[in-house]
């Protein structure tokens, strides 16, 4: 499901953004801000099944509730920054991949790479900052309610001060059959951006909050570890929620076939939809794609998640964390986009 509405409505957090900076269109990242909204009311209801009262210094389980330092503020601007240089996000790379993006190939290898320099520099980050980092979730600070309100009133005040500039839709022809409707013209972002709260909301509920990076980030370290490369201790880092890593044990993880379900669903779609276009890239398009996932996966491990971990599970958990890794994003990705200018 995650794959297909994805594809369907081409929900990219660093294309939206893209457009936004851009060409001044705000639909794409207003898509964005609904299923924030959506996901942060279903997360709220939810929490009360697992914490009728959050007040007592636990934390919801699972849930993406990161530590609040510099460290967090870096790997959000390397991993903008690698957004802009790959031209995409991890998740949007993966059902890219199913549309025949070979590039998105080059992106993925070295997200791969970037956790294992993630991995390398993990202990000296950790007793430096994040062992002392404070964890901040909303909902122990004033309840539920407070921080429903809050995170509601914000996201409001965003989608207010987008609509600013918004223009007149054009007039698209009527859909004449289901088919049609699903796999002609892409949805409307708000549309997936809907379904996604809803779906992210179920996830949570039923198996744990939305990530694409657990299975990225286990495949980097037991990579790493088999050459001898790790650490025997990794100082800290399996008491942490999120898009947690492992030595991989098992062939897949339960994040392993999520991943694999995105891809074949993207790439179903796209075949129905008539999206799928394999293309062969330029070896400087890779080289780019290639030194952008470096970033990617250097961000990802640090910061405990991606831009559908730390920052959509994330904010729709009522983390203060989610917040810190979207503002500094932003900042990574006005950076990348300079960058990617001057690119030869």
């Amino acid at each position: 499901m995650f794959g297909l509405l994805l594809q369907r409505s081409r929900f990219c957090f660093f294309c939206v953004t893209r457009d936004f900076i851009e060409q001044r269109k705000p639909e794409g990242v207003l898509g964005v801000i609904a299923a924030l909204v959506i996901g942060t009311l279903g997360y709220h209801v939810v929490f009360g099944a697992f914490l009728p009262e959050p007040g007592v210094g636990r934390l919801p389980p699972d849930a993406h509730v990161g530590p609040l330092s510099w460290v967090l503020a870096l790997a959000a601007t390397l991993f903008g920054i690698g957004m802009a240089l790959s031209g995409s996000c991890i998740s949007a790379h993966l059902y890219r991949l199913g549309e025949g993006a070979l590039a998105s190939l080059a992106a993925l290898l070295g997200a791969l790479i970037g956790f294992a320099f993630g991995f390398l520099s993990w202990n000296s980050l950790y007793l430096l900052s994040i062992q002392e980092a404070p964890v901040v979730w909303l909902p122990d600070w004033q309840g539920y309610g407070v921080s429903l309100l809050l995170q509601l009133g914000l996201l409001g005040a965003i989608a207010y001060w987008l609509l600013r500039y918004m223009q007149a839709a054009e007039a698209k022809p009527v859909p004449r059959s289901l088919v049609q409707l699903l796999f002609g013209q892409r949805w409307p972002t708000w549309v997936g951006g809907v379904l996604i709260g809803a779906l992210a909301t179920l996830a949570y509920l039923r198996v744990g909050p939305l990530g694409v990076t657990a299975e990225l980030g286990s495949l980097s370290r037991t990579a790493a570890d088999s050459f001898g490369l790790l650490p025997a201790r990794m100082e800290g880092l399996d008491s942490f929620a999120g898009c947690a890593t492992r030595v991989k044990e098992t062939l897949l993880s339960n994040n392993g076939l999520f991943v694999l379900g995105l891809v074949a669903a993207s790439w179903a779609s796209a075949l129905v939809a008539g999206d799928f276009k394999p293309y062969r890239p330029e070896a400087k398009e890779l080289l780019r794609n290639l030194l952008g996932g470096v970033l990617l996966g250097l961000g990802s491990m640090l910061a405990l998640g991606c831009t559908v971990g730390t920052l959509l599970s994330g904010v729709m958990a009522g983390a203060l964390s989610g917040w810190l890794f979207g503002l500094f994003c932003l900042l990574g990705i006005f950076l990348g986009l300079w960058l990617r200018k001057s690119w030869p």
